[in-house]
């Protein structure tokens, strides 16, 4: 398999976790030393919350960290389906944050048109206009989508806009970064584990365009990945 991003296999999951903890944690300390600041988006997923962990246990300079979110779901605050539930319990119980330190999606506003806007203008505030986010977190699902840019859903043809609002997937409408302002970050950060993702990374790493994965730029752009999801 060949692509422009690179690719590290790891045993299991649980080495991808904490190999991506300090992947960030080195972003990090190099972004507070050359910006003053680390802005990271991170994604939700079962790997993501191990790697969640591990970084609050690495040498991390928090004090200058600015955490955003890549999605979420339109659910109430707390709900289990929300990515700011499993955030807050993963790492925000473990590190101390100031308030401006943390942007969370308002996807329990009444006007989710306004909220993504807002929010928008948020990551621009944090990050420069328009926004460069130093490292933005990414997963991957077997239908191919990432962040909650999903197969067939108007959400993958937004242009003009860094936060958009997707229709019903899985249940639930969402609220996700779009392609523009995760192409333009300093670095994406692949986190992809299991079986059933051994196909969609085979299209992922040919930046196949018929998946909404392979949209993503692939320069400064990692993988990393377990056995499992790696196809022999």
């Amino acid at each position: 398999m060949r692509a422009l991003m690179q690719i590290e296999v790891l045993n299991d999951p649980d080495t991808v976790a904490r190999q991506a903890a300090a992947v960030i944690a080195a972003a990090a300390r190099q972004a507070v030393v050359e910006r003053g600041r680390f802005v990271v988006a991170v994604s939700g997923g079962k790997t993501p919350w191990l790697m969640l962990r591990a970084l609050a246990d690495d040498d991390m300079p928090w004090n200058n960290v600015y955490l955003v979110q890549v999605d979420e779901r339109i659910a109430p605050a707390g709900h289990a389906d929300r990515n700011f539930t499993h955030l807050s319990e993963s790492l925000l119980s473990r590190v101390s944050l100031r308030p401006d330190q943390v942007h969370m999606m308002p996807v329990e506003s009444a006007d989710l048109e306004a909220a993504a806007m807002s929010y928008a203008r948020a990551l621009a505030g944090l990050s420069g206009s328009p926004a460069v986010l130093d490292l933005v977190h990414l997963g991957l699902g077997p239908d191919g989508h990432t962040a909650s840019l999903v197969p067939g859903d108007p959400v993958l043809n937004v242009t003009q806009a860094d936060v958009a609002l997707t229709g019903p997937y899985q249940g639930r409408r969402r609220m996700t970064l779009t392609y523009p302002i995760i192409n333009r970050a300093r670095r994406i950060l692949w986190l992809v584990t299991g079986s059933d993702k051994a196909e969609p990374l085979e299209r992922l790493l040919k930046a196949d365009p018929s998946i909404p994965a392979g949209r993503v730029r692939q320069t400064a752009s990692l993988i990393m990945a377990d056995r499992d999801a790696v196809a022999d």
